[in-house]
């Protein structure tokens, strides 16, 4: 009846779907999918309320704190002798009203330790109003 020639894998047909072209399509309908959706915004809407505060009257006064690289301290241009004399400028500092604002300016030489303990030590006593300023300022 049948005659086969050759071997029997030869003959068989080998039936496989290309794929190729369905995930082609997948990725068209995904990048579509992701042209079409709206933005997500994420923002929380609130009422929040209006204070209309009067400026203050008085600029507050600036204090300059200026640390050396041998860690000497001066306060507005003075030099201050030793750790009391620093805390009762500080205490001083604290206690009025309005509050003056502290510039911290340490040389790029100074020892953090130093500049360390003067903010430590304004924390401490309740000195709010205090910042660093770079030594870009300075120049």
């Amino acid at each position: 009846m049948g005659m086969n020639v050759g071997n029997g894998a030869e003959g068989d047909v080998m039936v496989e779907v290309n794929t190729t072209p369905l995930i082609d399509l997948m990725l068209v309908l995904i990048v579509m999918l992701i042209i079409t959706l709206p933005p997500q915004t994420h923002a929380v809407k609130l009422d929040m309320p209006v204070t209309t505060s009067p400026p203050p009257l008085t600029p507050p006064e600036v204090v300059d704190i200026v640390i050396d690289f041998d860690t000497t301290i001066y306060w507005n241009g003075s030099k201050v002798e030793n750790a009391q004399m620093l805390k009762s400028y500080l205490t001083a500092a604290a206690h009025k009203e309005p509050k003056p604002e502290l510039h911290l300016k340490p040389n790029k030489l100074a020892k953090y330790d130093a500049v360390a303990k003067v903010l430590a030590t304004a924390q401490r006593l309740g000195v709010t109003n205090i910042g660093i300023v770079g030594n870009e300022a300075l120049e």
